[in-house]
């Protein structure tokens, strides 16, 4: 089984900045993806911006492209989320989410407002 905890969630002013953090720990030896997603109240989760261990470019949603970055430090076993030039319509609880293929496990979820 793998735990991922999340940290770094906040309230922050519009146009400021916020840096996520998301530790695995446990039976990591086989994660490959790794990403988050988020979920503002009333709505659906949405996926945010998703990389591989293994290499390769991430996707992000179009609704965070430059402004949003992932990153990652696999001897840590940790993605990051720096995000920039927040908007209100950022403000949503962000999950950190990894698996071998497909997202299978989950974090807690960060609570992340930004206000106007």
């Amino acid at each position: 089984q793998v735990q991922l905890v999340e940290s770094g969630g906040g309230l922050v002013q519009a146009g400021g900045s916020l840096r996520l953090s998301c530790a695995a720990s446990g039976r990591t030896s086989n994660i490959d993806v790794m990403g988050w997603f988020r979920q503002a109240p009333g709505k659906e989760r949405e996926f945010v911006v998703g990389i591989r261990r293994s290499g390769g470019s991430p996707n992000y949603a179009d609704s965070v492209k430059g402004r949003f970055t992932i990153s990652r430090d696999n001897a840590k076993n940790t993605v990051y989320l720096q995000m920039n030039s927040l908007k209100p319509e950022d403000t949503a609880v962000y999950y950190c989410t990894m698996g071998p293929a497909a997202y299978v496990y989950w974090g807690q979820g960060t609570q992340v407002t930004v206000s106007s």
